[in-house]
């Protein structure tokens, strides 16, 4: 081991996780399914327990103190992740139940509105299913058309194939910005600016972008962005949609209740002010201050180490797996020094399932994911039904790596003695 891998990151962070220090089927967890959802740290659940223990109110609009407490913690958060994503304002920042929620809120509110029969989107063959479906939908009840960009002979975005499908029937470019089956990291700045050009709307899937890298959506020049709280080391229930502000106040409410308007008649009602028109309802209010909490808590740490530290660990995860015969991974390859591609590889082997991969695997300890990941048209076009799928973050160690390299080839040898 070098001595730049004895002070890795994870290990100074490793103890903020509790859940990692505990043993599966007796021998140590050795989690590696952060694509799916990342770990929590101590801070996130204090954060939360916190909210429950002294603070539990409903938000605004109380006059007594836990009520004043409870608004100001939930507002705050929303101050953190304008911040930590570097929007323009805290106004620009809409809570959601996770990115699915979100891209389904630009989907009804913004989509139904303005897509019209033979108007074109653009988006990918690698999109996961929340990316797909809700546009699926809406160009169904538009008229709209969905057009895909295909990829590339390395199996990234096809840009020169996305430039030729751009034309004056697009109305909406929306695509991943880092693919969770290829690990491909798309040139979303780029696409931006073409689609741009052409007064074309973009949104911009990015949960598997927010939490692994420094994002700044200001310079990306998105006019949505979507992430899911619980794969950025906060709760599940609680996410974000980003929107420009001028976009944001010409949309009209997604759903209708309590919290979005300021004032309700028999015959109407009139909306409340960003970004609470899309807050209908009583919010996850100890989820978004948990999710505010990690947020302080990826930015103490710092964006760039984390993205820098994943990339030395994209390295050796790829050079460990060259060890392996016959693996087919998907997606491009990274640099020797990890750039290039997420942390993540999603792999088949001839003859191996990735679901009994998987189930080894978790014998041993080891935690990864097997099946299609959302991206079901993706592993069509692969004539795979699905894939065994590793993924990395920030506490992960190169140990791990090991562990999980050594596990797999002792669960190939399996295979391969039992079938032969």
């Amino acid at each position: 081991m070098t001595a730049i891998q004895e002070k890795t990151l994870a290990s100074k962070v490793r103890n903020d996780f509790p859940i990692l220090h505990q043993e599966i089927h007796g021998k140590p967890l050795v989690y590696l399914d952060n694509a799916a959802t990342s770990q929590k740290p101590v801070a996130v659940l204090d954060a939360l327990s916190h909210y429950y223990e002294k603070d539990n109110a409903n938000v605004h609009r109380g006059a007594h103190t836990l009520s004043v407490r409870a608004t100001e913690a939930y507002e705050g958060a929303r101050d953190k992740i304008a911040r930590f994503i570097h929007a323009a304002s805290s106004k620009e920042i809409v809570f959601t139940r996770n990115a699915t929620e979100a891209i389904n809120l630009v989907a009804y509110s913004w989509g139904l509105n303005h897509l019209q029969p033979g108007d074109e989107i653009i988006t990918s063959v690698m999109e996961h299913h929340s990316n797909l479906v809700p546009w699926q939908i809406i160009a169904k009840q538009t008229g709209a058309v969905i057009k895909y960009v295909p990829l590339t002979e390395n199996e990234s975005f096809n840009v020169d194939a996305f430039k030729s499908l751009l034309s004056d029937k697009t109305k909406l470019v929306t695509i991943v910005h880092v693919s969770n089956t290829l690990g491909c990291i798309n040139p979303v700045e780029e696409v931006i600016k073409l689609a741009h050009e052409k007064g074309v709307k973009v949104l911009i899937d990015a949960c598997q972008s927010v939490p692994h890298m420094p994002i700044n959506v200001q310079e990306m020049d998105c006019d949505w962005l979507v992430a899911s709280g619980h794969k950025m080391c906060g709760p599940s229930g609680v996410g974000f949609l980003y929107g420009k502000q001028s976009i944001l106040e010409a949309m009209p409410p997604f759903l209708g209740g309590g919290e979005m308007i300021d004032e309700v008649f028999f015959d109407g009602f009139t909306c409340g002010e960003l970004p609470h028109k899309f807050e209908a309802g009583t919010p996850a209010i100890g989820e978004a201050i948990a999710l505010g909490a990690a947020v302080d808590y990826l930015t103490h740490i710092g964006m760039d180490k984390i993205h820098a530290y994943e990339e030395e660990l994209t390295g050796y995860l790829f050079r460990k797996l060259e060890e392996v015969p016959n693996l087919r991974i998907y997606g491009p390859l990274p640099t020797k020094e990890g750039k290039g591609r997420a942390a993540l590889a999603a792999f088949n082997i001839p003859g191996i399932h990735g679901s009994d991969l998987s189930t080894l695997l978790d014998h041993e300890g080891v935690a990864i994911r097997s099946g299609h990941h959302c991206t079901q048209p993706l592993h069509r076009l692969f004539n795979a039904s699905g894939s065994a799928r590793v993924s990395l973050y920030f506490y992960n160690s190169y140990e791990e790596i090991d562990q999980f390299v050594m596990v797999l080839k002792e669960t190939i040898d399996f295979f391969t003695n039992m079938m032969g």
